[in-house]
């Protein structure tokens, strides 16, 4: 794959993955935080992911409420292009993120605790 991410991009991406957020998702929204609107092609030129990969992405980032999607004007035959942002800001998006890890951690020490009964 050929990243054209920043270094700090590239460390946000790899943190973002490991909170369990997909591959071209995490690289998706690092790509963009910073930008306006953004259109699929866009994403694939600048983060090296394919378009299938892009596609998933985006669905996923919708199903979460975190993006909205526009239809833009094109000239002739292809495929449409679709002008892609945020539909809140990174920071709320981290911070959803961050709750969801919290929980998970909460749901987990409790697992535990739980499994610490059972014990002979």
């Amino acid at each position: 794959m050929n990243m054209v991410l920043s270094e700090d991009a590239e460390k946000l991406a790899k943190y973002l993955m490991i909170a369990d957020i997909p591959r071209s998702v995490a690289y998706t929204l690092v790509y963009m935080r910073d930008k306006d609107e953004v259109t699929s092609v866009e994403i694939e030129r600048e983060t090296g992911l394919r378009q299938p990969e892009v596609s998933i992405a985006m669905q996923w980032l919708r199903r979460k409420g975190w993006i909205t999607k526009r239809n833009m004007k094109k000239e002739g035959k292809g495929r449409p292009i679709h002008g892609y942002r945020l539909s809140k800001s990174f920071n709320e998006i981290l911070e959803e993120i961050i709750q969801d890890l919290s929980k998970k951690i909460n749901e987990i020490n409790y697992n535990i605790e739980q499994l610490k009964n059972y014990r002979k």
